[in-house]
């Protein structure tokens, strides 16, 4: 992990001191975000035991060189509660706007909030449920959300925007890159495995997949974006279990009004070799896969020049056999009503509060099924 994060730094440097010779424009930023998170329907270990409560911090930092009219490349580094990540180190070679191409480590076209992942790009504290990497109650027995956000690997992507007149806007793109890992017969995708100080694959099959947006301009502040993203792949060193992930996104922007939906769907298949792992019989037909469904819908509503209000709803729902000690069962949902409040103190510096209200199909080891979480942050950017 020193050495990834070494190397990371030093093409950093290399980029920002390069000659402007070799550099028509550069830039550098980055954001920094401090949550705190405070469970108080959990007490001491537990709190500790279903999610991330206290401090943890975000950090981003990002460097882009243009070399010319068509050649760039990137690099950006993370902190969160994976430790420090690799999230860019590629090269963009652009034929034209309506085609080019991505070369080296990126997170891949897929949805809309992917575009909005770091925090000083969107309102909340946290992640929407079908995007979570980590921030989530329950997180370990639930293995995150249906696509963890920030979600880098290696390979290649094509993609382009053809504009049709100047009211209809086409994006596209469409990759090949390593894909996601787990050991051999694994019950689920192991995230960890995509963050580790080797980003080598593991069965030297590459995952592929593809995005599609249309934009239509409403008005002069008014736009509407529609949106269908799928992958597809295989996860075990052997290439024989799968995973598919489909989803579709609306974003409509009205004035300063934002409202936002997407539907995410992960159908995963697991190694059944040993039925002694699962706590149900294993179906002799379609019974070696689970699929988890996750969506959400979030308003963000400025209520003055420094001040906004957000609410979202989100929630996932799985079903499929599970592990022998798992808390889950056959069919299990969690659902979340976030309210929230953005105050800017002065420009790159804004200050977050949301409450948090859980519903779990499935009780606790205490009997419960609904939690209450807080969160207070700050977030800067640069």
């Amino acid at each position: 992990m020193i050495r990834t994060l070494a190397l990371v730094l030093s093409i950093v440097t290399i980029a920002l001191v390069s000659s402007r010779a070799w550099a028509i424009d550069r830039t550098f930023s980055g954001s920094a975000q401090v949550d705190y998170f405070f469970v108080p329907t959990e007490k001491g270990a537990n709190a500790r035991a279903i999610g991330f409560d206290g401090f943890t911090t975000e950090l981003s930092l990002k460097t882009a060189v243009d070399f010319s009219d068509h050649l760039s490349a990137t690099v950006k580094v993370c902190y969160g509660c994976h430790g420090f990540e690799a999230d860019m180190a590629y090269v963009d070679y652009r034929f034209s706007d309506a085609i080019g191409i991505r070369l080296g480590r990126f997170s891949p076209t897929f949805g809309n909030f992917n575009l909005r992942h770091d925090p000083a790009n969107h309102g909340m504290s946290d992640k929407p449920l079908p995007y979570d990497m980590g921030r989530m109650l329950r997180r370990t027995t639930w293995n995150n959300g249906v696509l963890p956000s920030p979600f880098p690997d290696n390979g290649v992507e094509l993609g382009g925007t053809k504009w049709f007149g100047e009211g209809v806007q086409f994006d596209y793109a469409a990759y090949a890159i390593a894909g996601f890992k787990a050991d051999p017969k694994a019950l689920d995708l192991d995230f960890t495995q995509s963050r580790q100080p080797y980003y080598v694959d593991n069965n030297g099959r590459p995952s592929v997949g593809a995005r599609t947006a249309l934009t239509l301009r409403l008005a002069e502040t008014s736009d509407l974006t529609m949106g269908a993203s799928a992958m597809y792949g295989t996860y075990d060193p052997d290439n024989r279990l799968t995973y598919a992930i489909v989803g579709a996104d609306v974003a409509l922007r009205l004035g300063s009004t934002n409202v936002r939906a997407e539907y995410l769907v992960r159908r995963e298949q697991f190694d059944v070799s040993d039925p002694t792992r699962f706590k149900y019989a294993i179906a002799p037909e379609r019974g070696d896969f689970f699929a988890k469904h996750g969506a959400y819908l979030e308003v963000e509503q400025p209520i003055s020049a420094r001040v906004g209000l957000l609410a979202r709803v989100d929630g996932l729902y799985r079903v499929g056999n599970v592990a022998t000690v798992s808390e889950l069962s056959y069919r299990s949902s969690v659902s979340r009503f976030t309210l929230g409040t953005t105050i800017a103190v002065e420009r790159g510096l804004r200050v977050k509060a949301s409450t948090e209200l859980w519903k779990f199909s499935d009780d606790d080891a205490g009997g419960r099924s609904v939690a209450v979480g807080m969160h207070l942050s700050a977030v800067g950017s640069f």
